[in-house]
Formats: structure tokens, C-alpha cells, sequence
């Protein structure tokens, strides 16, 4: 449709539209190909860009020309006469000129009412955008459900909604190196560790952005760290050693579980997920058994944050949870 107008629209209105729309296009593309280091859609820009260039030296010469038309036309002939002056014909109908200055104004409005719409139409249809798009919440997973009676023992133990709240931060993405995203799903679950006979209170959060996602989670068991870095952390792909707020801590790396459903009642087998980094510290500075685990991945294969990053949001999360043994 919009190909079929601009075939249709006189030269002094096509041409100043068409470069008006490609340079703003043309620079646009370019800049943020220069802020994402994308040099394929850097050369797009640079390709639209010079395009442009070759419209506006067209009508540069278009516009020479024509007032060299109008100038040779007004110039008045001089000379003596060849011969007896010719019966004078009747006036031929004069052809009217465009008024150039309003089709450029038409030009410009056209181009406002286009930027206007696509602009508009987003917050007409209610469609989501990364700049409109509301951050996600925390809900709970068992909200109007009794806790396990793991946490009624365990005194001090944190339960899933409070981890969300802690790790749910308004400057989470920033942190994470991704200021401009919002969380996609922010959730949490109060539960207890798997062959425990829900004797042991293990909660867990999670917040997911278009980037990364991290899991925050509380497991109330007689895990030190000490014992954990000696047996476990070695049958990792990567571990080492660390110290969070004066809390002996772990980092290690390992692949997630991934399950694909195929259908109704039926799962394909476990296969191997994307890379994880996991910080793991105990719950308090004198590790008597029970950890906090910080875990970041990304579904798309970013590379994932250096190991001070994940350091730096656990020294803010933690602070701030409502109680710790």
C-alpha cells in the first residue's frame, strides 16, 4: 500500500518524502548498530544512507534545471524582425506550476501522520513494547496454602516470596549488565528439599529477562560450605573458592537439565541445557550447615556475567532479606 502511494505522488513530493524518511531511517539504523557492534546492520545504514545521497544530488539537479527552464522561458527576444509580423495566435492554455513550497509542507505531514501511527499503534492495540512493557511482579507459587512444617522448625528460614521481593530489585537488570530490560517472570516458592520427607525447608525465586535469568534459593540442610567445596564442587566444570560478606562461599559451573515436551501425557528425555554459574554461600559466617545459592543463565547463549557481578548482587540481596539464622 505504501509502495503504491509513493509510485503515485508527484516528483517534489516522492523525492523530499523518500529522503527525509531515509535519512532519519539511514541514521537511526546506524547508530545502534554502532551501540550493539552489529556491522551487518551497520552497512544497511551506510547503504540507505548513501542512497539518500543519490536522491538528494537528483534533485538538486532537478531543481536546476528546472529554473533554468523558467528563466529561458521569462528572457525576453531580441533582434530585428525577419519579416511581417504573423497574425497573433490564440493564447495556448498555460500549464500550472505546482507550488514547490506546498508540496514540500504535504510531504512533511505525510511523514508525521506515518510516524504518528507507528508511534500510536502499539498503545492503541495494548501490544507490549520493550519501553511500555510493565515489570513483572512477584506472585507465589503457593499463595493461600499453609507452609510446610519445615519452616514452623526451622526458625529464621526464608520463604520463597521473600526471596522474590529481595531479588526482585528495581536495579537487577542493571546489575546484570542489561539496564534497559525488565523482568519477563518473577516468582517464588516456598517448598522443602526432594527425599527429605518435607522435613527440610528449601525455598527458591526466580527472575527472568530477555537476557539472563536467576534463581535465588534458601536450602535449611547440614551442608556446609566447607564440605561442599571439598566433595561437590569438585565434579563441577569450574569451581572456586570465595568469601561473601565474610561468609565462606563457592562459585561453581554446570549445565541445567533441559526437558522437551512432545505432546499431552508424553516428555522427551532430559538433555543437556545451557551453562549455568552458580554462587553458593552459607547462611551464616560460622557455616553451620544450610545454603544460599545464586544462579544465572541465559536461554539464548549470552555470555554470561563475570564472577564479581554475581558476587556484587549477592552482597545486596542478602542484607536485605527479613531473617537469617
Amino acid at each position: 500500500m505504501l509502495g503504491l502511494i509513493v509510485r503515485v505522488l508527484p516528483f517534489w513530493v516522492r523525492e523530499p518524502l523518500l529522503i527525509l524518511v531515509g535519512s532519519v531511517f539511514g541514521v537511526g539504523v546506524t547508530i545502534r548498530a554502532l551501540y550493539e557492534s552489529n556491522w551487518l546492520m551497520a552497512g544497511l545504514g551506510v547503504a540507505v544512507l548513501a542512497v539518500t545521497a543519490f536522491r538528494i544530488r537528483t534533485v538538486r539537479h532537478a531543481w536546476r534545471a528546472r529554473r533554468s527552464a523558467v528563466a529561458a522561458a521569462a528572457a525576453p527576444q531580441t533582434g530585428p524582425p525577419a519579416g511581417p509580423a504573423p497574425a497573433p495566435a490564440a493564447p495556448a492554455p498555460q500549464k500550472k506550476e505546482p507550488n514547490t513550497a506546498a508540496q514540500v509542507f504535504l510531504a512533511l505531514a505525510l511523514v508525521g501522520a506515518l510516524v504518528g501511527a507507528v508511534w500510536l499503534a502499539p498503545r492503541v492495540t495494548g501490544d507490549a513494547t520493550a519501553t511500555s512493557r510493565k515489570p513483572a511482579t512477584c506472585s507465589d507459587h503457593a499463595a493461600g496454602k499453609k507452609l510446610p512444617k519445615a519452616y514452623a522448625l526451622t526458625p529464621g528460614a526464608v520463604t520463597g516470596d521473600d526471596l522474590c521481593k529481595a531479588l526482585n530489585r528495581s536495579d537487577l537488570a542493571a546489575l546484570l549488565g542489561t539496564p534497559r530490560e525488565t523482568p519477563l517472570v518473577a516468582y517464588g516458592n516456598s517448598g522443602t528439599a526432594s527425599l527429605t520427607a518435607d522435613k527440610v525447608a528449601a525455598s527458591e525465586a526466580r527472575v527472568q529477562f530477555d537476557t539472563y535469568t536467576v534463581e535465588f534459593s534458601a536450602t535449611y540442610n547440614h551442608m556446609t560450605i566447607a564440605l561442599y567445596t571439598k566433595v561437590l564442587a569438585p565434579q563441577t566444570l569450574e569451581h572456586r573458592a570465595d568469601k561473601v560478606l565474610g561468609r565462606p562461599a563457592v562459585f561453581t559451573s554446570d549445565h541445567l537439565m533441559q526437558f522437551r515436551f512432545g505432546g499431552p501425557g508424553s516428555t522427551g528425555p532430559a538433555t543437556e541445557g545451557p551453562l549455568a554459574r552458580t554462587l553458593t554461600v552459607a547462611l551464616d559466617r560460622k557455616d553451620p550447615g544450610g545454603t544460599f545459592d545464586f544462579t544465572v543463565w541465559s536461554e539464548s547463549g549470552a555470555a554470561l556475567p563475570e564472577d564479581d557481578v554475581i558476587l556484587g548482587i549477592a552482597e545486596k540481596i542478602l542484607p536485605t532479606l527479613p531473617a537469617s539464622r
